[in-house]
């Protein structure tokens, strides 16, 4: 395995997840200067330094962020990386019918309901509860303890902030935010910002969680 940008410390949970499951990390990709986060002993590569042998291997960007995620995923592309690997945690209990794009991440401690499908490079966040049927586009971010009731849509690059709570049959439009504690009723627009309990549009002009929209 490879993990393509390892500037967020958010790694270090990935690499337990790629420990867990039984898949060696040859590597992780500091594609940006700037502190790294692996664990002590990792192998770390410059993008200069990249071998055949290790385009060769699947790879995960282990950034929450959607912009930067769907950057970096770019990046790996054009430098020759073809294989993203879809990664679930083993602690959690993946339904039989789930459809999750590749390169995307769960992280431990989730649960997840049946008859979901989301697109690619998705990250779901540690204790994350999403109910059935929960439909998302690509490069969208749960944080960790958000709950999804079902039939939740969220729109590509959509960010759920930590311990918000989405109501059934609400959706989050593409590029949108919801805050961290968030108790979301009613829809979100595309590239808006709900925040409160109940929530609240505050903003519907925001280009993405950070500022950074995903295309």
């Amino acid at each position: 395995m490879i993990l393509y940008g390892i500037g967020s410390p958010i790694v270090v949970d990935v690499e337990e997840s790629l420990y867990r499951a039984g898949l060696p990390l040859v590597a992780g990709i500091a594609n940006h200067p700037g502190a790294v986060h692996l664990p002590e002993g990792a192998r770390i590569l410059a993008p200069e330094e990249i071998a055949d042998a290790e385009r060769d291997l699947p790879f995960l960007v282990p950034l929450f962020t959607p912009g930067h995620r769907h950057a970096a995923a770019g990046e790996a592309a054009r430098r020759g990386f073809s294989r993203p690997l879809t990664l679930i945690d083993p602690s959690v209990a993946a339904p039989r019918h789930l459809n999750l794009g590749p390169g995307s991440y769960v992280n431990a401690g989730c649960s997840l309901g049946s008859g979901s499908v989301f697109g690619a490079f998705v990250f779901i966040n540690r204790g994350a509860s999403l109910g059935h049927h929960v439909r998302g586009g690509e490069y969208v971010s749960v944080g960790p303890g958000a709950v999804l009731a079902g039939h939740v849509r969220l729109g590509t690059g959509a960010f759920v902030g930590a311990g918000a709570t989405i109501l059934p049959e609400v959706t989050i439009g593409a590029n949108a935010v919801v805050g961290a504690g968030a108790v979301v009723t009613k829809d979100v627009p595309d590239g808006g910002l709900a925040l409160g309990n109940p929530a609240r549009i505050v903003r519907r002009d925001i280009g993405g969680y950070r500022g950074i929209a995903v295309p």
